[in-house]
């Protein structure tokens, strides 16, 4: 069982170590932070960044955890306005393929509705990131334009109605997952 946790001060020193475990990985799908982010003292500095959006109201971070408390991805609400915010979500590599993406984000579209008070979500991926575009169908995400991400081709995609359960996906969607999204 997958949990999902409010991102909080204490969380810095998993989440650095995540981050920089899956460096290279992320690197495939999604541009690179940059050497800045990955050390102490520029990790923490947005850390603090992070944790004042959230206390601002403004975006939720949540860590997801395994069944021992390891720290597998992130899941976030960006930007949140009028009922929408932007999902973002990262799993590590040792929990690629494993469905943890596609669980994290059904528990995230839950939360938006009955703990944010959230009716739609927004979400982009690029075009050669097939498994995120397989864990968005999964939770009722459909694509609504083209768009870029990070410079390169990508597709923006809406999920309305979070408080109701997923329509299933089309069946030619159902992949399995290997390269999560980024987030912030």
């Amino acid at each position: 069982m997958l949990t999902l946790e409010p991102l909080r001060p204490d969380h810095a020193d998993a989440v650095l170590a995540f981050e920089r475990e899956n460096r290279a990985y992320f690197a495939r799908t999604v541009p690179d932070r940059g050497d800045a982010y990955f050390t102490a003292e520029g990790f923490a500095e947005r850390h603090r960044a992070l944790l004042a959006e959230q206390d601002a109201g403004v975006c939720r971070f949540h860590v997801v955890l395994d069944e021992e408390g390891n720290l597998v991805g992130r899941v976030n609400l960006l930007d949140l306005a009028d009922g929408c915010a932007e999902l973002g979500y990262r799993v590590g590599e040792r929990a690629a393929g494993r469905g943890v993406a596609t669980a994290a984000v059904a528990q995230l579209c839950r939360l938006a509705a009955t703990g944010y008070g959230l009716n739609s979500l927004t979400a982009r991926t690029t075009l050669d990131n097939r498994a995120s575009m397989t864990v968005l169908a999964r939770n009722g995400f459909t694509p609504v334009e083209d768009t870029t991400v990070g410079g390169r081709p990508g597709r923006r995609f809406l999920r309305r109605n979070l408080a109701s359960a997923p329509p299933a996906p089309p069946a030619n969607t159902v992949q399995r997952e290997q390269h999560p999204r980024s987030q912030r």
